[in-house]
């Protein structure tokens, strides 16, 4: 029978699929959001080194709303699994399903003990398009491309990310970015354009989506304002053709 849930692996104890990073960062892992996560997600979105260079985290991050978070996306994680589960009944020779998502996002760095702590998220999303100003435009391209069938090609994707403040600068992201691209959005999903919407000043962000093949398109500003704060935006961009054609 086809797994449908590669290239995850399960973890056999809990029977949880995650993917790992190459060394030498193979004690962090990718998994599912897991109900618990919220107290930890609460200390890390009240950190201004995260919540500084995030749009639509609450300050100050109360219980309600790491709850209402962890439900949603842990909902999401849940439904593509379920999917994949049910595809390898339905298609027991293959092919492989696309899907929508990543089931697993949430970064975990595993302890000696075998216990492991949240550290992070990364995820793919349908493209918001920030960088088309025209209101009105913006609407109307993210209702086309959200109407897109799962592996349509011409689906533009986003990535969101945060990393724990304790682990900057350490290459994580930089590894998880690029695991999650080759492992799942690309063959998963048929990745094919994915852009990064950063805030001019967030440097270290940026370099981590051009040291995954991202080009720096340019600031551009979108009229968004953040905590009272007016925000010009960095686009980074990676095509799929550009890849492969270098």
């Amino acid at each position: 029978m086809t797994d449908q849930l590669h290239p995850l692996e399960i973890n056999p104890k809990t029977g949880e699929p995650f993917l790992r990073l190459a060394a030498p960062h193979q004690n962090i892992i990718l998994t599912p959001p897991r109900q618990g996560d919220q107290s930890v997600l609460i200390q890390h979105m009240n950190d201004p080194a995260i919540y500084s260079w995030l749009e639509k985290a609450p300050t100050p991050y109360l219980p309600e709303h790491a709850d209402s978070w962890i439900q949603l996306v842990k909902k999401e994680s849940d439904a593509i699994l379920e999917y994949l589960r049910k595809s390898a009944e339905d298609f027991p020779n293959g092919p492989l399903q696309f899907v929508n998502a990543s089931p697993v996002r949430h970064l975990r760095e595993v302890k000696e003990d075998g216990t492991d702590v949240l550290i992070g998220d990364v995820n793919f999303r349908r493209s918001p398009f920030e960088e088309v100003l025209d209101e009105v435009e913006r609407k109307r391209v993210q209702e086309d491309n959200a109407d897109k069938q799962a592996g349509d090609p011409t689906i533009q994707y986003a990535f969101g990310d945060w990393l724990a403040a304790s682990h900057h600068g350490r290459g994580i992201m930089t590894a998880a970015i690029g695991l999650l691209m080759t492992a799942w959005g690309i063959p998963r999903m048929g990745v094919r354009h994915v852009v990064a919407h950063t805030f001019a000043g967030n440097i270290a962000s940026s370099r981590v989506f051009e040291k995954n093949g991202f080009v720096n398109r340019g600031l551009f500003d979108n009229g968004k304002v953040v905590r009272g704060e007016k925000k010009v935006m960095t686009l980074l961009e990676w095509k799929y053709e550009d890849v492969t054609v270098s």
